[in-house]
């Protein structure tokens, strides 16, 4: 920020425009023309009500409190067929709280109960119904009726933990940092990821894969969902539609809905010669065809419908016209018009697009996308489902009622016994399979195990974005990154590899949005003078200077001063009339107003301008930071508004206010970025400076950010993950950026300050590997926890017995020195290979006549047995005791590892610049500064240079200057103008005010010889991360070991002390180089040789009698010419197996 002007200018710069202006000095016209208002605190605020994971849980309310009633009051009726007044009828539908049924009591449950006892986190669904029973058909009623349970989404409205402050939280064992927004079903965390599709009722221009040009809609409504193609195919043009069995030229389906004449086909695509010449060919296509009339063009268009549409005397190709051709344009009472309008509007289009190349859609552009969120996914489901038992519980009725029951027949019994709702619910979320026929939707992996590894992996799920297409295709434009995503979606988060920029991640200030009432809206355009469509000629249409109206993919009208009409939208949306995620986009180039208020579009707020000057003034702000304002009172004061990707483009924005840019009006400003560090996502925005690094560098941290071992909740100790890694000694990054404020990293960090000397020593450091300080490790650096689950289950009949003694009191077995009396393993123990930590015994018999007693021999030894590392020190944790859902005790043993860093282990610092642990030197032997400073890792200088990762040096220099003033620093992106970011000058300022070189480099002593070293040494904090590949768990050798019992070759697999194969491109390559008998051992000698009897005359094998001591021919019945020869067992294996089949393999064997 630049120094604020001397009083009377500034005074001058701020007052009124009015008054006189003084005589400018130099000074004066240099000086900001006004301080800009710090906006920083509007991002906490606006976290506080939306962003990160609040969209997860909006949709999921959203639909628990309005969706799930629109499912029930479509559906609200079913009656049997025998007597229709036999009926039962839903009245409301509501959800409980989360509960469970224990021995016919009701008990709630809380999330982490679930965690730990495997079970689902679900609430009762209650709805009221009023039906019949019997002859007599009596009316009842009852009131919260239970139909199913379902999952819930945690934090939501119906979870317990709504609303909750951190003392009640920690009250239920929840972490007050912990996001929410995931399902727990049978005791794992499941998150529905976000969903990215296509955005439904939109008209797409594109061209197929053989280069024709097509115009589609994929129609969305609540009973049908199609898709329409219309295709240029030869210059004339088709309709295609899935229900039709070849294309249908579409000069007959305009006929068909009405339009008879040419002329009028013409007018309503528009006037222009070139759209004439364009449809020539069409409409001379038509004529031959002879279909001059709309009910020639039915009859022509019946003969190609495919079978079952419809029935006969209305005609099949009526009602495809009418339901399945351009679905979400209704017909009302049979008028086609919207249709043909609508039809006319996409041939339009088309032939724009043909003529001038630039108008085709782009579809990976942000705009033409929807993001379907948990919530939405859900209530596909659940509709489904309900729709699923109602019919069940109809033909059960149905069923029921044709034979004679001595009981009358009651709906409602039927309904309880169903759990078709309850199961397909959790079954969709545990799988992530959401198969859904009556929608077509058959999707894999829609919900993924929430990864605990560290705090940001969990906050990184929730904002991941998975896209509609396979990652197989090697298509590069859906990867690429789209100007469009600016502030939508995080350009460093994406993984490497295939997924590759298809995996994307939403930014810090995303919101998606859910649907709107469109009744209300409708109502508003037409009064502020959109025009209807059905009054207007098809002349009238497309007149010079008038625009169409399109309200989310309907044709409302058309507008004769489109600007004006999107001002004063917009004017009501800034008021707060309308609601505020409505978008108003004026197309310049199609001649057209979009309005959206459908869900699953991405925006973002902004501040709005006027002619370039902020509305936010600093009073606004002080009243947010005293906290009498809330962000919900800038939006509804008009200060700030959502834009989405569409209206972006009719916006031009600054991104600070006070920079004057050269070839921008400052007048024709609209809007300001609240602040430029939000373009970033969550996990990238741990990055300190992150513009100042090359970019792929920045991709790779947000990939390892999330392996970086640390703390991943506050109550990491209570849970019982199956595997959990905790740092001991986390610290908060010295070198700090705002985003780690914001979403809490700095509570649960992961990784430590470590001082890096940068230089080579040793040799040991070459590719990135690292050299350590043995006494920074003896002080805890780098020291991690790892805790393993396992798991038991007893059966009914199981017992769990005493270790067993001798007379003296003394272990019989010593693999059971953990035990306790009771036969678990005792907390606190070390526990070794081979260990028992649960000595359970199985009945040998499994069904026993009733009444009799089992005693200890009828029982045989299943115990639980511990697989551990040799010479590894490991304690047993915890052990916990619960029932599962099937009343099965179920015991739990945590089992501690406390592990030091090793050579081989990986470790990252913020910037992408991964090594591992080369060696480990004693801190004797380590350089020292003047000072007595000895660093803790030393790092190659040559990881700098090809990488030009300048963001890692300036985080040196700024957490040295931080050590010495005692302050943080921050390194946020692009935030050097707005104080957001230290400058480098100002770093090296305090660095000399405290005795330290201004560029960071040290005067350092050989810690070997002591002499002072030749150079100066760059030397200061960075923080490091030790990521989760350590080589404990990598390690894997073997001699001799296990064996596959079918073909008697080693296993394979380090979890089985498997063999390390010799493949056959490694044999290619031995082959090449010729050494015959390093093949011969490798691929009979290590692996299964065998000894097999072969007859010479017949060339079968034979077998050895060992009894007689003589080998024998099974074909010749003689043992005469037999002969000994070596194989591997496999190739044995191989000629029986062909010999079961009718194939003779015959040996030749010559002498040796």
């Amino acid at each position: 920020m630049p120094p604020a002007a001397s009083a009377p200018d500034a005074a001058a710069a701020d007052g009124d425009p009015e008054a006189a202006p003084p005589v400018p000095t130099y000074r004066s016209l240099a000086a900001p023309v006004c301080n800009p208002v710090d906006k920083f605190a509007l991002l906490p605020a606006f976290l506080k009500v939306r962003g990160l994971v609040k969209e997860h849980i909006d949709s999921f309310n959203y639909f628990i409190t309005k969706g799930i009633k629109n499912i029930i009051q479509a559906n609200n009726r079913i009656e049997a067929r025998s007597d229709p007044s036999i009926y039962l009828r839903y009245k409301d539908i509501h959800i409980g709280v989360p509960s469970l049924q224990v021995d016919f009591r009701v008990e709630n449950i809380t999330p982490h109960f679930c965690r730990l006892t495997d079970r689902t986190y679900s609430a009762p669904v209650y709805v009221d119904i009023e039906y019949t029973v019997g002859k007599a058909h009596t009316l009842y009623r009852k009131s919260n009726f239970i139909i199913a349970t379902m999952p819930i989404m945690l934090r939501s409205y119906a979870c317990v933990l709504n609303g909750k402050d951190e003392a009640e939280l920690a009250r239920y064992g929840e972490c007050p940092l912990d996001p929410g927004g995931y399902f727990v079903v049978k005791g794992t965390e499941k998150v529905v990821l976000i969903q990215e599709q296509l955005s439904k009722n939109r008209i797409i221009i594109d061209t197929d894969n053989k280069g024709r040009v097509i115009a589609s809609v994929t129609s969305s409504t609540h009973e049908v969902k199609s898709k329409t193609v219309i295709v240029m195919d030869k210059e004339k043009i088709y309709l295609q539609l899935n229900r039709f069995t070849k294309p249908i030229p579409i000069i007959v389906v305009m006929k068909a809905m009405g339009i008879e004449t040419d002329q009028e086909v013409v007018q309503m695509v528009g006037r222009d010669p070139r759209y004439g010449d364009l449809l020539y060919l069409s409409l001379q296509e038509c004529a031959t065809e002879r279909i001059y009339t709309q009910q020639q063009a039915l009859r022509y268009m019946d003969d190609k419908a495919l079978p079952g549409a419809g029935n006969i005397k209305d005609g099949q190709a009526k009602v495809l016209l009418r339901d399945v051709f351009v679905a979400h344009v209704p017909v009302k009472n049979g008028n086609f018009r919207p249709k043909c309008i609508y039809t006319a509007v996409m041939l339009r289009r088309m032939l724009d697009a043909i003529l001038n190349s630039d108008t085709f859609d782009d579809k990976d552009y942000v705009g033409n996308k929807r993001l379907e969120l948990s919530g939405q996914l859900v209530s596909l489901l659940f509709e489904d489902l309900f729709k699923t038992m109602n019919e069940f519980v109809m033909l059960r009725m149905n069923k029921n009622s044709d034979m004679a029951r001595s009981s009358p027949l009651d709906f409602s019994q039927l309904i309880q016994q169903d759990t078709t709702i309850t199961s397909g619910l959790e079954r969709a979320i545990s799988t992530g399979n959401w198969d859904i026929k009556r929608f077509k939707m058959h999707r894999k992996g829609a919900s993924q195990v929430l990864s605990r590894l560290s705090y940001m992996a969990s906050l990184g799920y929730m904002t991941r974005i998975t896209p509609q297409f396979e990652k197989t295709r090697k298509t590069s434009g859906p990867r690429a990154l789209q100007p469009s995503q600016w502030g939508m979606l995080c350009p460093c988060d994406t993984p490497e590899g295939e997924a590759c920029g298809l995996t994307k991640n939403l930014a810090l200030m995303t919101h998606v949005t859910t649907d709107q009432e469109e009744g209300p809206l409708m109502n508003l355009c037409y009064s502020l003078g959109v025009e209807d469509l059905s009054l207007l000629s098809g002349e009238e249409i497309h007149a010079p200077g008038s625009f169409l109206v399109m309200f989310n993919g309907l044709i409302l009208g058309k507008h004769r001063q489109p600007q004006r009409f999107a001002n004063s939208m917009r004017t009501f949306r800034q008021s707060g009339k309308i609601g505020e995620f409505v978008s108003i986009f004026v197309n310049e180039k199609q001649h057209c107003i979009h309005i959206a208020s459908d869900g699953g579009r991405v925006c973002r707020p902004l501040i709005i301008a006027d002619k370039g000057r902020s509305r936010v003034k600093e009073h606004h702000m002080k009243e947010l930071r005293d906290g009498i304002r809330s962000f919900d009172d800038f939006l509804r004061d008009g200060l700030i508004e959502y834009l989405d990707v569409n209206e972006e483009n009719n916006a031009l924005i600054a991104l600070y206010e006070h920079v004057d840019q050269d070839d921008v009006e400052r007048s024709s400003i609209t809007h300001i970025e609240i602040e430029p560090m939000t373009i970033l996502g969550v996990v990238a925005g741990l990055i300190p400076y992150p513009h100042h690094n090359q970019s792929p560098r920045n991709t790779y941290q947000c990939a390892m950010g999330k392996q970086a071992m640390g703390n991943i909740a506050y109550n990491q100790l209570f849970r019982a993950d199956s595997l959990l890694y905790l740092l001991v000694y986390a610290q908060r990054p010295l070198l700090t950026t705002k985003t780690i404020e914001l979403v809490g990293y700095d509570k649960l960090g992961a990784g430590q300050n470590a001082t890096v000397a940068v230089m080579s020593y040793s040799g040991y450091d070459i590719e990135d590997a690292i050299v350590m300080n043995k006494s920074s490790l003896d002080r805890g650096f780098g020291r991690c926890i790892a805790m393993k689950k396992y798991t038991v289950i007893t059966e009914k009949s199981d017992r769990i017995a005493k270790p067993q003694r001798d007379k003296d009191g003394d272990l019989i077995k010593q693999n059971m020195r953990a035990l306790d009396e009771d036969g678990f393993i005792a907390p606190g123990q070390i526990i070794r290979n081979h260990d028992i930590y649960v000595n359970k015994q199985t009945p040998k018999v499994a069904t026993t006549a009733p009444g009799t007693v089992l005693t200890s021999r009828d029982y045989r030894d299943s115990p639980a047995v511990y697989k551990g590392v040799d010479g590894e020190t490991t304690v047993v944790d915890r052990v916990m005791l619960c029932s599962d859902t099937n009343d099965k005790l179920t015991i739990k043993c945590i089992i501690r590892h406390t592990r030091r860093p090793e050579v081989g282990d990986k470790f990252s610092s913020r910037h992408g610049q991964k090594g591992v642990c080369g060696t480990i030197v004693q801190q004797e032997d380590f350089p020292f500064s003047e000072r007595g400073i000895c660093p803790d890792l030393i790092m190659n200088p040559h990881g700098f240079p090809s990488r030009m990762t300048i963001g890692k040096m300036i985080e040196l220099l700024g957490g040295k200057a931080g050590v010495s003033c005692g302050r943080f620093h921050y390194g946020s992106i692009f935030g050097e103008p707005s104080g957001n970011a230290d400058k480098v000058e100002d770093i090296s300022h305090t660095l000399v005010k405290h005795g330290f070189s201004y560029n960071g480099k040290d005067f350092l002593y050989s810690g070997i010889l002591g002499h002072p070293l030749q150079a100066y040494v760059f030397m200061g904090p960075i923080y490091y991360q030790k990521l989760k590949h350590m080589v404990l768990d990598k390690m894997h050798a073997r001699a001799s070991g296990p064996r596959v019992l079918l073909t008697r070759q080693p296993t394979e697999g380090r979890s089985h002390d498997g063999g390390l194969r010799l493949g056959e491109m490694e044999r290619d390559c031995l082959i090449a180089y010729g050494a015959s008998m390093l093949i011969f051992e490798r691929l009979l000698l290590s692996s299964d040789p065998y000894q097999v009897q072969v007859c010479t005359k017949c060339g079968l094998l034979g077998y050895y009698n060992h009894k007689l001591k003589v080998s024998f021919c099974s074909m010749c019945k003689n043992g005469e010419n037999m002969a000994k020869m070596r194989m591997p067992y496999a190739c044995k294996l191989l000629f029986q197996e062909l010999q079961a089949m009718n194939v003779v393999p015959r040996l030749k064997l010559t002498e040796g």
